[in-house]
């Protein structure tokens, strides 16, 4: 297991057998960091789980193929068509021209807004589709939160992983490869900030139906769970992350900064600078 000591972002560290995540993270105050995170199994058919963020690129590129040669990569799935998931995509494809991209069809049709993806690459993976990558056989899921309609989960019952995408998304006070690192309070409260803001129409949900939608995704008895959004649970937290997630339907609204929060910030960082400087109201 990756510890704080050895934890380094952009440096692909193993979760499972077979399994590594691609760790970034964007530094978003005043509450803290977001992991912004991407998977690699390495199998026998190798599969890479979300391209990562345009920002980051050639970093990322570079962490993925530290992990897997380029041109054994079989299968490309694509959890949904959001940048910080599908940013390094045409670069992915121009690199991999043995793997196949999993997709669905809403999402090719976003993605058309900015690019045209190579249809011949791709095969349409939905919620409960399975997909034969050689030594294992690939579970794509809807998980109970989400910001995209096209989004799906992937479960590896082989090494017994689920990416979660953007259920269980979390603050963090700093980078980190665990979820087991913050305290309870921590934990908590990070479950509850972050699945209000990723999915703010949980709390339109009746509970009662959304419990069981929560119940149906944990029937997939994951040991290890990874995310975009999240370190990596296990042992007795996925429990817990499930129990918080139920009671997420009776929280209260993230209540969203407003431009009183940006101008006490702005002020802040003006009296910070010292006078020969630029202003950040500058720049």
């Amino acid at each position: 297991m990756t510890t704080m000591e050895s934890f380094d972002l952009l440096q692909p560290y193993k979760i499972a057998e077979e399994t590594f995540v691609i760790p970034w993270a964007l530094e978003a105050p005043p509450v803290g960091h977001f992991p912004m995170n991407s998977m690699v199994i390495r199998g026998t058919e190798p599969v890479l789980v979300d391209t990562g963020a345009p920002a980051v690129r050639s970093q990322w590129l570079e962490a993925a193929w530290s992990v897997v040669d380029p041109l054994d990569v079989r299968w490309i799935f694509l959890t949904h068509d959001d940048r910080d998931h599908a940013g390094n995509l045409l670069a992915v494809l121009a690199e991999c021209p043995n793997a196949t991209l999993l997709t669905t069809w809403f999402s090719l049709g976003r993605m058309a807004e900015e690019w045209e993806t190579p249809i011949n690459r791709c095969r349409f993976m939905t919620d409960g589709d399975t997909i034969d990558a050689g030594d294992r056989t690939l579970v794509a899921k809807r998980p109970p939160l989400y910001d995209n309609p096209t989004t799906r989960a992937l479960f590896d019952p082989k090494a017994n992983v689920l990416w979660a995408v953007d259920t269980f998304a979390t603050n963090v006070p700093a980078p980190m490869p665990e979820m087991g690192a913050l305290s309870l309070d921590e934990f908590r409260d990070g479950q509850f900030f972050g699945g209000s803001l990723v999915s703010p129409w949980v709390a339109l949900l009746d509970a009662q139906k959304f419990g069981t939608v929560v119940t149906d995704f944990q029937r997939l008895n994951a040991e290890v769970i990874a995310g975009c959004h999240c370190p990596v649970l296990r042992g007795a937290q996925i429990p817990e992350a499930y129990d918080f997630l139920r009671q997420l339907p009776g929280i209260p609204p993230w209540a969203e900064f407003t431009q009183t929060d940006l101008d006490q910030w702005m002020a802040v960082a003006e009296s910070s600078v010292p006078p020969e400087q630029p202003r950040p109201s500058g720049t």
